[in-house]
């Protein structure tokens, strides 16, 4: 099941502060639609992150998640909640997901959180 209720874990982005580093939101499927098509039409490296608030693990993982996207600026960053988007992220079976993006196609995917795991990822495909 994608959905069960976990208490304290909370996905909410601030849009007043700064902390979601250099990281794009898609707020809905057409949004979300948007930016991966921008992605798939740029030969700029870019990593999504599929996640959803009820996920503790998502919401562990999402500060480094944040932190990281300033420090790999090469790397567009993107986050999707599988709730907010329920139509483009239906094929996503665990959250957190991650998929990398070169030159327009997926080129990797990571199940699983661990912030040491994600920044050699991101190494890689940067």
């Amino acid at each position: 099941m994608r959905k069960q209720e976990s208490e304290g874990a909370n996905l909410e982005f601030e849009s007043k502060s700064n902390d979601n580093g250099n990281v794009k939101i898609a707020p809905n499927d057409q949004s979300f639609l948007t930016i991966l098509d921008d992605i798939k039409s740029s030969k700029s490296p870019a990593v999504i992150n599929y996640g959803a608030s009820w996920c503790g693990v998502c919401s562990q993982i999402l500060p480094a998640f944040r932190k990281l996207s300033n420090s790999f600026s090469k790397l567009k960053f993107v986050y999707a909640d599988i709730d907010e988007c329920p139509e483009t992220t239906r094929h996503i079976r665990y959250t957190p997901t991650f998929q990398f993006y070169r030159d327009g196609e997926k080129v990797d995917e990571m199940f699983g959180a661990g912030e040491q795991r994600l920044h050699d990822r991101l190494w890689l495909h940067s």
